[in-house]
């Protein structure tokens, strides 16, 4: 077992990335990072935290191995074909073509990707664009460079991945004019500022790590973001228990429209 304060270790952890570990649920993500100084043959938090601080290779494998990285195109692949159906047409029809659309914790790329296949099938590329943010640099990275492997290819429509997508090896590379429909920033979902006026938020299978607190916090902070009219759509694993207190309407399971 490691030891030593992790309490201490969680201030320290704030003041160097300003990554607030108290709204994760604690006995997982304490699990993780032990796990992770093990792995690194630390035995306390102290000298970890130190180790932080100096060594930017381990810097960057914390940052990457806390933010939980779980990503791939098109999942649930029904929930994405009621968007193709019913949403993006709906949100097309009441705000026009040159649409807001934020991807928050957007990983390692495959949904705000996603996004803009998916609204291919509406609109021109040139009318597209995505915000995509994420907390840590290292996925972004990854995302910016677009390179997949099959598995997480497995649900893309077919036509799509064979109108957007390079064979490179085993591997494949996602098109540039996909790409360029996409900004990446970093983001604290939990400490930064959001933009307003959005139509549509995209936020996945990334808050079930948090507590219910900070939950209610994000998904309030998310209505405020949005247009009256415009979309929230949550993971699979994910629900808005208090959503009408913060003018949500319930569409479908997994997509809730801010109705005031």
């Amino acid at each position: 077992m490691v030891q030593g304060d992790y309490e201490q270790f969680k201030k320290a952890v704030f003041a160097l990335t300003k990554v607030d570990l108290t709204s994760y649920k604690e006995k997982q993500m304490r699990r993780r990072i032990d796990t992770l100084i093990e792995r690194n043959k630390f035995s306390d938090y102290p000298t970890y935290a130190e180790g932080l601080k100096k060594d930017t290779k381990l810097f960057d494998e914390f940052i990457n191995y806390i933010t939980i990285n779980v990503s791939e195109f098109y999942r649930n692949t029904d929930q994405w074909e009621l968007m193709d159906k019913t949403f993006i047409p709906e949100l097309i029809k009441k705000f026009g073509n040159n649409l807001k659309i934020w991807s928050a914790a957007c990983s390692t790329g495959d949904e705000p990707y996603s996004l803009v296949m998916a609204l291919s099938r509406h609109l021109p590329l040139s009318q597209i664009k995505i915000h995509a943010t994420d907390l840590d640099k290292t996925v972004i990275g990854k995302a910016k460079v677009g390179l997949y492997n099959s598995k997480s290819l497995a649900g893309v429509p077919k036509d799509l991945k064979d109108k957007y997508f390079t064979a490179v090896g085993p591997s494949f590379q996602i098109k540039d004019e996909i790409k360029k429909r996409v900004e990446f920033k970093e983001h604290n979902l939990l400490k930064d500022t959001y933009d307003k006026n959005y139509d549509f938020i995209v936020c996945r299978n990334v808050l079930i790590y948090f507590t219910e607190e900070a939950k209610d916090q994000v998904f309030r902070k998310f209505a405020a973001s949005l247009k009256i009219g415009g979309i929230l759509f949550i993971g699979s694993t994910e629900q808005i228990i208090d959503y009408k207190s913060m003018g949500f309407e319930r569409r479908n399971s997994f997509y809730y429209e801010r109705v005031k």
